[in-house]
């Protein structure tokens, strides 16, 4: 008896003990624990700061034509023809990524306007560094755009829309369109963009158009394009013409019938590079408004210029196709080569640097035997 009165206090103070630790934690779970207020870490940067990603009003997908199957040539087709003929109808996209308004707020005297895929954030970098660095040249203004659909498949597009949408943050000169990014599509992206300067950018006096693996020297272009009107006719650059539509499957410009039967091309400039008037790009704006799409995108441009009866012109300047040094002795890639040039297409990344940095230094020397034009 003795020894069960003495466990009889020490099992009552357990339970006593059990049931408030249970209580007890049943409180806290009740009430949220109150936490000392902390500082708040820094802000990360707003160039570095991972952009949240923009919401458009939900609009339609354009529907395929479906008719255009029914011609008896479009099964044998490839598939991005059968794309184009299905849906060249299509011309209303909506706009991922935008430019702020302060890029044409002022008077712009060249527009760069390059297009690029993409995934070419390298070659858009370099450009920005170089010769499409936004400057004055002369005391005129050079602004900078981008022309970018999307990637065709959709889990590339998700991380490369992302790409993207940092870019456009950090240097403002991203202009994206919700379209998959393809040959056949440059068409697409030059009406597009023509669209879009109407209502953004029409005080451009004079335009580039080119590509982003292209060399263009801008001040020698802002030097040219001084002693031009932008209220006149002007579309120059390397000039093709008695030219028509490739019919061998295997090219990449390979046009059928089912897209034209007419075997000749009017007269164009090579789509590597080329420059316009604020007037010209109005009216190839018109002539867009009407002309069926066409999967050349230089092509097409001729044939806006021929509806409103303007012609395209040669400038000597403009090297589209590169340069050839007059003699096998001598590197095509000597900056005296490009010293009075205005553009040459199809510059490797390393090398538009390295021209870039050669042709800027002050002590250049060339002798007549290594100028070309």
């Amino acid at each position: 008896m003795r020894c069960l009165r003495h466990l009889r206090p020490n099992a009552t103070l357990i339970l006593a003990i059990v049931a408030f630790t249970l209580l007890l934690l049943f409180s806290l779970q009740l009430s949220p624990p109150t936490r000392k207020v902390q500082e708040q870490p820094p802000a990360t940067p707003e160039a570095l700061a991972w952009p949240t990603p923009p919401t458009h009003p939900a609009r339609a997908p354009c529907q395929a034509n479906t008719s255009m199957a029914n011609h008896p040539d479009f099964a044998k087709q490839p598939k991005n023809v059968q794309d184009f003929l299905l849906y060249k109808h299509c011309r209303d996209f909506p706009l991922l990524q935008d430019v702020p308004p302060s890029k044409c707020a002022q008077p712009v005297f060249l527009l760069l306007v390059i297009k690029s895929s993409p995934t070419n954030y390298g070659r858009r970098e370099l450009l920005r560094r170089t010769w499409g660095r936004e400057r004055k040249v002369r005391g005129l203004q050079l602004r900078l755009l981008f022309l970018v659909g999307t990637a065709s498949s959709p889990h590339q597009a998700r991380k490369v829309n992302r790409l993207l949408q940092l870019e456009a943050q950090t240097h403002g000169d991203i202009l994206q369109w919700d379209f998959h990014d393809s040959f056949f599509n440059l068409t697409l992206k030059q009406v597009l963009f023509l669209q879009w300067q109407e209502t953004r950018c029409a005080n451009a006096s004079f335009v580039l158009n080119g590509d982003d693996d292209v060399f263009a020297h801008t001040d020698n272009m802002v030097s040219y394009l001084q002693d031009h009107d932008p209220g006149r006719h002007l579309f120059v650059g390397q000039l093709i013409q008695n030219v028509g539509p490739i019919r061998a499957l295997w090219s990449k410009y390979y046009v059928p019938k089912v897209v034209t039967q007419n075997e000749r091309y009017p007269p164009y400039c090579a789509g590597g590079g080329f420059l316009l008037s604020r007037f010209t790009a109005a009216a190839v704006r018109r002539a867009a408004l009407v002309l069926d799409l066409f999967p050349i995108d230089d092509v097409f441009l001729g044939m806006c210029l021929e509806l409103e009866g303007l012609k395209p012109t040669s400038h000597s300047g403009i090297r589209t196709s590169g340069v050839r040094a007059p003699s096998q002795h001598l590197s095509s890639f000597d900056p005296c080569f490009y010293r009075d040039l205005l553009l040459v297409h199809r510059f490797l990344p390393y090398e538009m640097l390295l021209m870039w940095d050669a042709l800027n230094q002050p002590n250049l020397t060339c002798s007549k035997q290594t100028r070309i034009y």
